[in-house]
């Protein structure tokens, strides 16, 4: 009622405002209406010169961020209720690190984009307002979006922020090269075992390239787990009760070990370490045939390539059915503590940004998914594809994912310790360490740092 309450209200300030400035017709009203922004948030209040300020703190650097920019822009020019300013904050870490240090003050901003992974340190940090409560209030239709998207931030039926940039692993690799080692460009390796044999038959064609890269990336350990149908934690990733161990088996999880401990005994292995941004050089340089990395990377990858550039699903071990991909990338919270006013700002923002027309526009100029898939039906993603149909395989890959506890991906706070457990032991398995210590090594570690976030949490 609270929040219902302060809609009305805004609505009402809005329409006094638009009622001052009689005659002065809105420049764009079949547009607002197009793109879902509110009859309230639509009416011009320039005749008072004032505008409800929105700060919203964000991470997204390169082409993520001029594209989100033009988006804002986009918004603050179709109507004149809201101003939203955008603030680049650095890093997912970097950002959540400055929230937590203004969390509960007036420089907290409206609302902040946040990694996947930080679901449960902002659900627990109690700064935040659930979506929901928005939605409910609003009566906003949240089954129009990609169901397996929208799953992952859904706990107990309950919506805690609204997606936004989203994306999966995916496999690169040089169709060129394919080509020239007598593989089929167009049928990329769909298993562990088949990109082992395409990597020797890579590096016998060009001794000058190896076969197979994979970054030492905790996310990507947890991707090829879930590709398997595996759990990353106990009951159920945490979703049905606080996890107080791993949820994998040691065949799955040693698996992913194992498979690249073939290719590094067969030289046909590329290790980068944990840097990414070197192995997508050495993608680009000639120096590798495949890699695994983000379907946000896709735009970038294809427009830097001097060859041509496949995308193929993530693999997975033969014995295994294809279970498909966790959601990555992150979501915009509500923070706690603002007028109600600036709250529903914020909420109308977050509708706009759901549009078909804005998702179209954010997916062809980032790479990112549509988080409406109606989006792929604009005439702005069809021409896209026509000129770059390899963004449409990391659609389809999305859209073949399994809805299941594993693909639903894994929620506690301690992830990313977790992830950097799973780095070290990667790369101890790429210089040449013992794969069976490095890997239960690892699996004591991660079970630690479950046990110290529960104690941390007196549970």
């Amino acid at each position: 009622m609270k929040k219902l309450l302060a809609l009305l209200m805004l609505g009402l300030v809005l329409f006094i405002a638009a009622c001052s400035s009689e005659g002065e017709a809105s420049e764009d009203d079949s547009s607002a209406e197009a793109n879902g922004s509110s009859e309230e948030t639509s009416e011009s209040s320039e005749a008072d010169g004032e505008k409800q300020t929105v700060t919203f703190w964000h991470s997204m650097g390169g082409a993520g961020q001029e594209a989100l920019e033009a988006i804002v822009d986009s918004y603050n020019q179709s109507q004149g209720a809201v101003q939203v300013n955008a603030e680049y904050q650095g890093t997912y870490d970097e950002a959540l690190t400055k929230f937590n240090a203004v969390a509960g003050t007036d420089s907290a901003p409206t609302m902040i984009q946040t990694f996947e992974i930080g679901t449960m340190s902002m659900i627990n940090s109690g700064n935040i307002v659930p979506i929901q409560e928005f939605v409910d209030a609003d009566g906003y239709d949240m089954s129009g979006l990609e169901e397996n998207i929208v799953s992952y931030y859904s706990l107990d039926d309950t919506f805690y922020s609204m997606p936004f940039n989203s994306s999966t692993p995916v496999m690169y690799y040089n169709k060129d090269a394919f080509e020239a080692a007598g593989l089929d460009p167009e049928a990329p390796p769909e298993t562990f075992e088949e990109v082992e044999e395409a990597s020797t038959k890579i590096v016998e064609s060009n001794p000058d390239m190896k076969g197979f890269a994979l970054q030492a990336y905790g996310w990507l350990y947890e991707q090829l787990l879930a590709n398997q149908g595996a759990l990353l934690l106990n009951n159920n990733n945490g979703r049905t009760d606080t996890s107080t161990e791993i949820g994998w088996t040691e065949e799955e999880g040693k698996s992913i070990f194992t498979w690249v401990e073939n290719m590094v005994n067969d030289g046909t292995f590329a290790n980068y370490g944990t840097n990414g941004d070197n192995m997508m050089a050495g993608f680009l340089a000639g120096d590798v045939s495949m890699f695994l990395q983000s379907s946000a990377s896709s735009r970038d990858v294809i427009d830097n390539a001097p060859f041509e550039v496949g995308i193929g699903f993530l693999p997975h071990p033969e014995e295994k059915e294809r279970a498909g991909v966790v959601i990555g990338g992150a979501s915009l919270w509500m923070i706690d503590g603002k007028p109600e006013a600036e709250e529903q700002a914020a909420w109308d923002f977050m509708k706009y940004l759901q549009t078909p027309e804005v998702q179209a526009e954010w997916h062809v100029g980032t790479g990112y998914f549509a988080i409406n898939p109606a989006a792929y039906e604009e005439q702005t993603v069809k021409d896209a594809y026509e000129e770059m149909p390899q963004l449409q395989v990391t659609v389809d890959q999305l859209q073949a994912t399994k809805p299941s506890y594993a693909t639903q991906g894994g929620l506690m706070d301690m992830i990313p310790e977790g992830r950097k457990i799973m780095e070290t032991a990667l790369e101890t398995v790429y210089n040449g360490g013992d794969l069976d210590e490095a890997y239960n090594t690892a699996v004591d570690q991660f079970n630690g740092a479950i046990e110290q976030a529960n104690a941390a949490r007196g549970e």
